[in-house]
């Protein structure tokens, strides 16, 4: 028998009459991409499925509606009342469960948060007469529409199972229905739906038993609920306990996760930022563990199978649930399965993917090139023509260029002009919060040096080498360097650029004025605070700017607080002397002091060097920085993509 390093994580449980073959479960994430009824397309399929392929023991389908008519929350939501999605989910079904997953979907009502519906004309419907946080006012629910509520609840857990499905997820949690439900800060009715406990936990418990009743007994039934709301307005770990213990023996599993994603200040503790810990809401469903004889599952912030193997050696739970985990990397299961667990992409939890989705209605991923191109690259493409590839720079687009034209069988040269693969992100490895920024680079690295790569580190390309090199291909990765700012005594002793202060920020003096509100100058200004410096931000134009990725500038946004880091807005700085620096605004001008002055104005794309090789073979590719400064997502796409298209056979 083979020994091996995650027995706990990679043992079954029976949850009703199923088998579930390991205990990392994938947690339900919605998806937009649907047809205007709110059924799945094969896009929609392909990402599912990716996730079943790579080895965990379900798959869930977020966001499925019980009632679309009152219960919508957002624009795109799969139409589980709908008869008509038989064929498209029962397809979706079979994608997951073919790979030996089991595919379930997440039951879910947004109550006093259903804006599509409210759009759409419906009454908004609460535990309570109210106004909600976006100002629109909620009716308290009546009887009769309650009963309604709880028997869409089983027939689309009885809809679901006719698709294909072999369980569902009731989602209690996060701010939606049977959470507003269930809390005792809202749930203040006078009848036998609100008030007591009993009361309140008569929605949920009603809910499961129609499901019970309707599905069969041994049909397995996830329960998700928020262990602490982990905010003022919201329940704590004891009112958790509480209604766990109401759960208890009626559920098959419960799923604890943590906050409301209604509420600003806990959506990233719903979905914890990179500035939290990993594993960070364990803590919730080990304190609710000790208290029922169910199962508990725990959800938030969890890649690394090391721990979640302690997870459930300790007793902590019996389940880890991952999300943005499976889409950084799908085979994610798969590889700590076979002790591959140095290659696994670890979740860098960016939020690039849950801002893009909102942005575009696609998912994506930073580091994961595939995650919203799945239905392309489900199939391989006829062989190349081996192509002899020489790529310029090993950064984080180098790497992925040549990773990807490795794999296809071309030969490569990786050259880096450094001692070591990782380009300029690497003076971040010190940074707390980019740890797993620093994992990302050392796996690519690893994958590099395993691969049949020539990689030539302490090596400049310059046309010389190029030629004498005669590559078919030329990728030029050269990336940019930090913009100087033409502002007097920005030479000084006291001054320096971003990049050195991430390098060395014990030269930093304690009070430091950093030029520059972008993304780089803002998580600077957080990591220096983290190291007692005194912070403040001054940006030209009128507010911070942390590009697409809202949802990563919202988590900066709570830093800034937390941290006290000032900001100082549509402010130009005009002049640096030794006291510090002199903003010029529409009221004059005024010293900041300062005993660190740190320019991050932006980058420079090399274009100059890389434009020397543009014609030093018959084909060329400018990629990432060097072509236009963006961000990992866009430099690791760009060069999965390219690199896979080199040689392709001309039709």
């Amino acid at each position: 028998m083979n020994k091996h390093k995650y027995p706990h994580l990679f043992s079954p449980i029976i949850l009703g009459n199923t088998l579930f073959r390991n205990r990392i479960f994938g947690a339900p994430t919605g998806a937009q991409d649907l047809t205007p009824e709110g059924f799945p397309v094969p896009d929609t399929c392909s990402y599912y499925e990716l996730k079943a392929r790579g080895g965990a023991a379900t798959v869930t389908v977020g966001e499925c509606m019980v009632d679309s008519k009152r219960g919508m929350g957002g624009d795109h939501h799969f139409a589980l009342d709908d008869e008509m999605s038989l064929a498209s989910m029962s397809a979706l079904a079979d994608a997951i469960s073919r790979h030996g997953a089991v595919a379930s979907v997440e039951l879910q009502h947004a109550g006093m948060f259903s804006r599509n519906s409210h759009a759409r004309g419906a009454p908004l419907y609460g535990p309570v007469k109210c106004v909600n946080s976006y100002g629109l006012e909620v009716e308290e629910m009546p009887e009769e529409v309650i009963l309604e509520t709880i028997e869409a609840f089983g027939d689309a857990a009885v809809n679901a199972k006719k698709r294909g499905f072999g369980m569902v997820l009731i989602h209690g949690g996060h701010g939606w229905l049977i959470s507003q439900f269930m809390s005792s800060k809202i749930n203040t009715r006078k009848d036998q739906w609100g008030g007591s406990l009993e009361n309140r936990m008569r929605l949920p418990l009603a809910i499961i038993e129609n499901i019970r009743s309707k599905a069969g007994r041994d049909f397995p039934i996830e329960f998700r609920m928020s262990g602490s709301e982990c905010n003022p307005e919201g329940y704590g770990i004891e009112e958790g306990i509480e209604i766990a213990k109401m759960l208890d023996g009626r559920a098959d599993l419960i799923h604890v996760s943590a906050g409301n994603h209604e509420v600003k200040e806990a959506f990233g503790i719903t979905h914890p930022t990179m500035f939290l810990p990993d594993g960070a809401n364990v803590r919730y469903a080990a304190e609710i563990k000790k208290h029922v004889k169910t199962p508990v599952a725990t959800v938030g912030a969890l890649t690394d199978p090391d721990l979640m193997e302690h997870i459930i050696a300790s007793g902590q739970a019996d389940v880890v649930e991952i999300a943005r985990g499976l889409i950084a990397d799908p085979d994610l299961p798969l590889k700590a399965r076979t002790g591959r667990e140095g290659e696994i992409r670890h979740c860098m939890r960016c939020l690039t993917c849950f801002s893009d989705l909102i942005n575009t209605g696609h998912f994506s991923c930073a580091i994961n090139p595939v995650i919203g191109h799945e239905t392309d690259l489900r199939h391989q493409l006829p062989a190349p023509e081996k192509r002899r590839i020489l790529i310029a720079g090993g950064g984080v687009a180098g790497m992925q260029a040549a990773l990807t034209a490795a794999s296809l069988g071309h030969q490569v040269i990786l050259c880096e002009k450094a001692g070591r693969l990782g380009g300029v992100l690497r003076c971040e490895e010190r940074v707390p919060f980019k740890k797993k920024l620093g994992l990302y680079l050392d796996s690519q690295a690893k994958l590099i040096s395993r691969a049949p790569i020539d990689l030539r580190l302490g090596t400049e390309v310059t046309p010389e080498l190029a030629h004498q090199i005669g590559a078919d291909v030329i990728i030029a990765a050269l990336g940019a360097r930090p913009i100087k700012p033409d502002i007097p005594g920005i030479d000084g002793a006291n001054v320096m650029g971003a990049e050195e202060a991430y390098l060395e920020f014990e030269k930093t003096g304690k009070k430091v004025v950093i030029l520059g509100g972008g993304l780089v100058g803002v998580e600077l200004a957080i990591y220096l605070s983290q190291q007692g410096r005194d912070v403040t931000i001054i940006e030209m134009m009128d507010e911070l700017n942390f590009g697409e990725n809202f949802l990563h500038g919202d988590a900066l946004t709570f830093q800034i607080a937390e941290r006290n880091i000032k900001t100082v807005l549509s402010t130009k700085v005009v002049d640096i002397n030794q006291h510090g620096a002199v903003g010029e605004d529409s009221a004059g001008t005024r010293l900041y002091k300062a005993d660190t002055v740190i320019y991050a104005v932006g980058q420079r794309p090399l274009w100059e060097a890389a434009d020397a090789l543009r014609f030093c073979a018959p084909e060329f590719h400018q990629i990432g920085d060097c072509l236009t400064p963006k961000n990992i997502r866009a430099a690791t796409s760009a060069a999965f993509h390219i690199a896979r298209n080199i040689g392709r056979v001309f039709i």
